[in-house]
């Protein structure tokens, strides 16, 4: 079967960090998902996940991976960023295309400055080069709910920042049993992710990137802000940028081009 689909764990430090494969490519795409991991991890998910990157399979095998089970108040993005580049290396992955949506897109950025050998593409989806102003607030309310253990607010306050008007028409049906939906045991994971994105900027050091590098953004993002993917491009060198009119910090899930345009990227001829 092309599709492949495997649940994995890696071990370091005395933890692990799970992760999904799927495809049989003969390149890695390694995508690294956004805050919604410090939820719940991709472990025991291969199946579920797989389905929107079908056209991938044929010349990839990609892999998307979680935060490490053992995170502690204090880790930073550069440190996520350091455990996923040891877990790549454990499953012999020493070159490959990157994707990071979010927060997954500050990981990958500080992946491409601080071990730029085993990054050959870069994309950068719906994220900044720091955390600036509209992901303070965004986030340090999201921080709020979550010490609360007020689920139904977090999940609603996430997709009203998030998703167009297009989008919530259809989805506000579900809102009276939200919060019932992927509860945490607790919160400690998202919380200490969370504070990691606020501490986070990698503004200074983005000119040291130095792989082809692709920005997609929202026009309407609410999260990070409309001007962050502007702000990337004009930061990285010989970057390519693409914002979504219309489209908010959930374009990557409501723009039915945006695997097609990946896609498209990843296999063009070297910049």
């Amino acid at each position: 079967m092309i599709w492949n689909a495997k649940n994995g764990r890696v071990s370091m430090d005395g933890t692990e960090m799970c992760y999904a494969s799927f495809g049989r490519g003969s390149e890695a795409l390694v995508l690294i998902p956004g805050l919604s991991d410090g939820l719940a991890t991709v472990a025991g998910k291969a199946l579920l996940l797989a389905p929107p990157y079908r056209m991938f399979f044929g010349r990839y095998t990609v892999y998307m991976f979680s935060r490490k089970n053992g995170l502690t108040e204090g880790d930073s993005i550069r440190g996520m960023a350091a455990d996923l580049a040891a877990a790549m290396r454990s499953l012999g992955i020493g070159r490959a295309k990157v994707m990071g949506v979010s927060q997954g897109g500050m990981i990958a950025q500080y992946l491409a400055i601080d071990h730029p050998e085993m990054v050959e593409r870069l994309v950068l989806a719906v994220t900044a080069p720091r955390a600036n102003a509209e992901i303070r607030d965004c986030v340090g309310r999201w921080i709020t709910f979550a010490e609360q253990g007020d689920h139904r607010r977090l999940m609603i306050d996430t997709a009203e920042t998030s998703y167009s008007e297009r989008f919530l028409r259809r989805y506000r049906r579900i809102y009276p049993f939200i919060g019932l939906i992927g509860k945490p045991r607790d919160y400690r994971r998202f919380i200490v992710n969370a504070r990691a994105i606020l501490g986070f900027d990698a503004f200074g050091e983005l000119p040291k990137i130095a792989c082809p590098t692709l920005i997609v953004g929202g026009a309407e993002d609410r999260v990070v802000g409309a001007q962050a993917a502007h702000a990337l491009h004009e930061r990285i060198p010989g970057s390519s940028l693409f914002v979504y009119p219309g489209l908010g910090h959930a374009a990557y899930e409501e723009a039915g081009d945006f695997n097609e345009r990946i896609f498209r990227f990843l296999e063009s001829a070297q910049q």
